[in-house]
């Protein structure tokens, strides 16, 4: 997967680029319909304000968020593309925001890369069909995958302290 990657003044200096790259390389262990050579992802890392007016306008809902993902496939399409024949596909956009994320990994006292991959990948995963939405067992699922690739990166399972 190719990941076209845009990285704001909002994020401080860093090696988000190369995170994002390991991240897509984890990504892909344990989603292996990512590692389809003619994907192509788009991945802003921008501030608050940007994501607040895209949540608003593709979302309906008028506030800031972490990450939102915009698929560009489907599903089905995405698991039957043929990885060898065709021009590049665009799998979808993600986009990050910084103050929340940075708010978010100060509460969870997580470093703040830490948690940027476990966004990155979240938005990944949902670019790939999965959706944490839908029912309490493709939540469970896709928090599975989310920690099983966190885990080659390295990473601590994000959700081993949350309570129901």
């Amino acid at each position: 997967m190719d990941l076209e990657i845009d990285i704001e003044e909002a994020w401080p200096a860093g090696d988000w680029e190369n995170l994002a790259a390991r991240v897509a390389t984890a990504a892909q262990e344990v989603a292996p319909e990512l590692a389809n050579p003619r994907l192509v992802t788009s991945l802003l890392f921008t501030g608050d304000d940007e994501v607040h007016a895209l949540n608003r306008e593709w979302r309906q809902r008028d506030k800031p968020t972490n990450v939102l993902s915009f698929p560009m496939l489907e599903r089905t399409d995405l698991v039957h593309l043929d990885p060898e024949e065709g021009p590049p596909v665009m799998l979808g956009d993600i986009a990050l925001a910084f103050e929340t994320c940075a708010r978010e990994a100060e509460a969870k006292a997580v470093p703040l890369e830490n948690h940027a991959a476990h966004l990155i990948l979240h938005g990944l995963l949902h670019l790939a069909g999965h959706d944490h939405e839908i029912s309490d067992e493709d939540a469970d699922k896709m928090e599975a995958l989310e920690i099983k690739a966190l885990a080659l990166l390295g990473i601590d399972d994000p959700y081993s302290e949350i309570t129901s």
